[in-house]
């Protein structure tokens, strides 16, 4: 399965939209939502390290490694 996105439980646990990450992430919700859904290709770190900084939270919170064949 590769590299797991999991925005969504931490946008959950901070009770923050998507709309209100977006603004303060300075990013477009389609790109945001192209990464909360699992369809991005890539991150930047910058990108990565300001959407910590909006959740309060660490990489590992957000990336998750699950082996092929496994599920998250």
């Amino acid at each position: 399965m590769g590299i797991v996105v999991n925005l969504d439980v931490m946008m959950a646990k901070r009770k923050m939209s998507l709309g209100e990450l977006a603004q303060k992430v300075d990013i477009t919700m389609a790109n945001l939502s192209i990464l909360k859904n699992n369809k991005a290709r890539a991150v930047r770190f910058s990108t990565l390290e300001a959407i910590c900084k909006a959740l309060d939270c660490q990489p590992g919170d957000i990336l998750e490694y699950v082996p092929d064949g496994e599920e998250g």
